[in-house]
């Protein structure tokens, strides 16, 4: 007998896009920054920015990890129950076999394989594995 079991769905969002973004942002305000005011007499316009560009990239990570943690709290408030139910392996699947098993079978019986291309013809009389049975059996028997 198949058994249920309760889980809980929610969407979480992925965090380094987010740290990426954030000092990415970091970047261009130390860009921004150093770029309008004037360097004072002992550095460089270059010196400066790379000054900034190390602190405000490293707040901004840290500002995009502090944006990814509260819309991960609030995905939380967002969960969704949902009821999914085990299968046992001995039913057979509602599925068809997926393409490569068929043409991994068509290999190893050295019957053309199927290039992937267009849907190949049935005016052969075959059947969907090629080994000309309808009846579901391979020729080997099994």
């Amino acid at each position: 007998m198949p058994t249920q079991r309760q889980i809980s769905v929610r969407r979480a969002p992925k965090y380094v896009p987010f740290l990426v973004a954030g000092g990415i942002v970091g970047v261009v305000a130390a860009a921004f920054v150093s770029f309008t005011v004037p360097a004072p007499a002992d550095y460089t316009q270059e010196s400066v920015f790379g000054y900034f560009m190390v602190l405000f990239a490293a707040g901004g990570v840290l500002v995009g990890a502090i944006v990814a943690l509260v819309l991960d709290r609030l995905s939380v408030r967002r969960t969704q129950r949902a009821v999914v139910e085990e299968v046992d392996d001995d039913q057979p699947a509602a599925t068809a076999p997926a393409a490569t098993d068929d043409i991994t079978h068509a290999a190893a019986e050295g019957e053309p394989t199927h290039d992937g291309g267009a849907a190949p013809s049935s005016a052969d009389g075959t059947g969907v594995e090629g080994d000309g049975n309808h009846d579901g059996t391979e020729r080997d028997g099994r």
